[in-house]
């Protein structure tokens, strides 16, 4: 009952806060970390999603202030925070894990709007399912699968991001995805200038054993790499889990496609 007033009062310290424009980075700063460290090791899920609510709170009111594009957070091991090279795109993500319901992602698209007006703002959310991310369209803010963002790089007038789902307690997801704006200024994911195989696809996704861990990241701003999947037996069998190998697989944009390729050397940026 003590944690429950106790975050009540949290709450409710943070909204008048936050509504009088009161809090800095710094204290902000401070608050998060401790938010989010209370958010580890709570063990109730009430607790969890008011603890939740205040986070938030302090995010929607750092991603409302002029210095989202310039300024971040350091030394938040919970909160992604990732920008674009031309500083035009920002991506805040969190999960939010729970007991006796599903986990939830939580992200934040910041698209930089001309001087004087205001950032348009779109905001995600998603629980944790095991329904595989397709590969063959797109989809829409609301239809958004869940991730967590960490890299981001332009490509045109578009944006190439990597991410991470849990997907489930046994299989995890690394996926290679795009971001692109309808003229309406609507955000859409995902677009079918990925060949693999003599198939396009709209995004690629590496599904994997959760027990494994699988690096996916940018060579160079046209190279993307990863590592080779394999198929290891379980020692019953008759099950599989895929984990990584020896070799590097990826990507590489050449004529406005992104072409998939074996045996990348990824020591060298150039390939």
């Amino acid at each position: 009952m003590k944690k429950i007033i106790v975050c009540i009062l949290l709450y409710v310290y943070v909204s008048m806060g936050l509504t009088k424009g009161q809090i800095s980075e710094d204290i902000m700063a401070g608050s998060l970390e401790k938010l989010f460290g209370r958010l580890r090791t709570s063990s109730e899920d009430s607790i969890s999603l008011r603890i939740n609510d205040s986070i938030k709170l302090f995010i929607e009111n750092y991603i409302a202030s002029d210095k989202i594009f310039t300024h971040k957070f350091t030394n938040l091991r919970y909160l992604g925070q990732i920008s674009s090279s031309d500083s035009l795109i920002k991506i805040v993500t969190w999960n939010l894990i729970l007991n006796n319901e599903p986990g939830r992602y939580f992200c934040y698209l910041i698209r930089k709007s001309p001087e004087g007006q205001a950032n348009n703002v779109y905001y995600l959310t998603r629980n944790y399912n095991d329904k595989p991310i397709l590969t063959d369209t797109s989809y829409t803010q609301s239809e958004w699968y869940g991730a967590l963002y960490y890299a981001i790089e332009p490509c045109r007038k578009d944006y190439v991001i990597l991410g991470l789902d849990f997907g489930s307690e046994m299989v995890s997801r690394k996926v290679i995805d795009v971001i692109s704006f309808t003229p309406d200024g609507e955000v859409i994911f995902g677009k079918d200038f990925f060949i693999r195989d003599n198939e396009k696809k709209f995004r690629e996704v590496i599904e994997y054993s959760s027990e494994s861990i699988v690096t996916l990241r940018f060579n160079s701003p046209k190279t993307i790499v990863f590592d080779h999947l394999d198929t290891f037996s379980t020692g019953d069998g008759n099950e599989k889990s895929l984990g990584t190998g020896l070799s590097t697989d990826g990507y590489i944009y050449k004529k406005g496609i992104w072409k998939f390729t074996t045996g990348i050397d990824a020591r060298n940026p150039r390939n």
